[in-house]
């Protein structure tokens, strides 16, 4: 049955990657279809051939369309946008000690929307190898997105090792299209995504230390991995863990709130909420996009929701202490996906967390300390 899932997911996403290739109206979207194509297509031929090397094939098919792809949008300078916005916050981080512009130096560049950086000042440091050396393309910062993912995944694969939900677990955080287009396209969700998924497995192992330092550099690069960090100290409950989560975050934002508080205000709450001087182009047609803009007051509604659900969530945890890190799983999986689906200003991508959250949860089961 294994293989037969393995040979469905290969085959549908080489139809995806077609039907990408050929209707998409983003050149990185399009690029990224015509070579993912043939690596579904020579990974399904292949599944029933290596039925003993369904992780070697795994690992194989995240090349051909993830890092093949990457590497060549790379060399022809296609890229989404927030490729772009690291790399600049790099630049703008090496000058002034912060990544971040303020509201008066953001209205006075032609292209505002493109001066926004709504990611924790940790993500900066993906584009210092382009700040510092130059433009090429192994200096994009979506090699060392790769790069870092690539460690995360194989630390937390390490520690879960053997489990037979491991591979399909894997699968679902690779090449499934929803992550190696991401990857080989954009990026900057995929290493955040790895580092929750050690965070995971560090706490089925029972090491919350190590779990609060993965969870914490996740947490130093994007806000998504802030939920996921408080659900794992509500399980985890350990000095040590607690320490790691909020400190290595911290570390990361003391200093550039020294500098410029304001400018972290503009860039990481306001225009994320909609409250900056353009709209945010997360703008997929899920409910609370829908809400926000079709119903008087919508985004207050839509918010309102979002406050309800996470209220909703709150009071699950304080009557019902998640019992092993595969619950953790489970809950933030739930949590994330209600997140994303009612926020104002959300894109499709993001639901990378809660599919990936779902399929490693099983691996979390009946994992022993060691």
């Amino acid at each position: 049955m294994s293989l037969v899932l393995d040979f469905a997911l290969y085959a549908l996403s080489a139809l995806f990657a077609w039907i990408t290739s050929t209707s998409s109206t983003l050149p990185a979207h399009r690029a990224w279809g015509e070579f993912a194509v043939w690596g579904y297509g020579a990974a399904a031929l292949l599944v029933f051939v290596f039925f003993r090397k369904r992780l070697w094939l795994t690992i194989l098919a995240w090349i051909g369309t993830a890092l093949v792809p990457l590497v060549i949008l790379a060399q022809r300078g296609l890229y989404q946008e927030e490729v772009f916005v690291v790399e600049e916050s790099a630049r703008r981080f090496l000058e002034t000690g912060t990544p971040y512009l303020d509201r008066a130096a953001i209205a006075a560049l032609p292209e505002p929307l493109l001066a926004y950086t709504p990611y924790q000042p940790g993500m900066a440091i993906f584009g210092l190898p382009r700040a510092l050396i130059g433009d090429y393309w192994w200096t994009d910062a979506r090699v060392y997105f790769a790069l870092a993912t690539a460690a995360a995944l194989f630390g937390a694969a390490r520690l879960l090792w053997p489990h037979r939900h491991l591979v399909r677990a894997i699968q679902f955080a690779t090449v499934l299209p929803l992550c190696a287009l991401t990857l080989a396209t954009g990026g900057d969700d995929l290493p955040v995504l790895a580092l929750c998924l050690l965070a995971f497995a560090f706490a089925a192992r029972e090491r919350f230390g190590w779990a609060g330092v993965a969870i914490g550099l996740a947490a130093a690069m994007k806000l998504f991995a802030w939920p996921v960090a408080l659900v794992l100290g509500i399980y985890a409950v350990s000095r040590r863990y607690t320490v790691a989560a909020i400190g290595v975050p911290l570390a990361a934002m003391v200093p550039v709130l020294a500098i410029n508080a304001n400018s972290f205000v503009e860039n990481v709450i306001r225009f994320p909420t909609g409250q900056g001087l353009v709209t945010s182009p997360a703008a997929s047609p899920l409910v609370g996009y829908l809400i926000a803009q079709h119903l008087p007051n919508g985004r207050l509604i839509a918010l309102a929701l979002l406050l309800a659900v996470g209220f909703g969530l709150a009071a699950y945890l304080a009557k019902n202490q998640p019992r092993d890190a595969r619950a953790v799983a489970i809950i933030c999986a739930i949590g994330l996906l209600a997140a994303i689906l009612l926020m104002p200003s959300t894109r499709f991508g993001y639901l990378l967390y809660p599919v990936a959250f779902a399929f490693w949860a099983p691996c979390l089961r009946n994992v022993e300390p060691r």
